[in-house]
């Protein structure tokens, strides 16, 4: 499923943006100066396409860290349905050495009938 999704998004998605990247190399000014927007010292001249991709990525980072801090509940929640999961085991490991093996956990089938 994975390797048919790839085909159909992955790929066409690349070559799209292998065209974006081709037709769009002149430069631009990015300029971080709001009040001056010709001041040297606070602008760039990068190609658009990078520009572009550049954005894309800071998207995608942040995009991705608020999944990742939106699923805190529910890995907490994971982490400690675990840790209940363990104390439980140990709890009866140590209840099954406690009764020792001479106690059968349940009756036989043969005791039952004769009852």
């Amino acid at each position: 499923m994975a390797r048919f999704l790839w085909v159909v998004v992955g790929i066409p998605a690349g070559i799209v943006l292998i065209a974006l990247g081709v037709a769009n190399r002149a430069p631009v000014t990015i300029s971080l100066d709001p009040f001056r927007p010709d001041t040297a010292a606070l602008s760039m001249h990068p190609p658009l396409f990078l520009a572009f991709f550049a954005v894309l990525a800071v998207g995608v980072i942040l995009g991705g860290a608020a999944v990742w801090l939106s699923q805190l509940k529910v890995r907490r929640a994971l982490h400690r349905a675990r840790e209940e999961a363990a104390r439980l085991r140990q709890e009866r490991e140590q209840l099954l050495a406690e009764r020792g093996p001479s106690q059968p956990a349940l009756p036989s089938p043969a005791s039952r009938r004769a009852a």
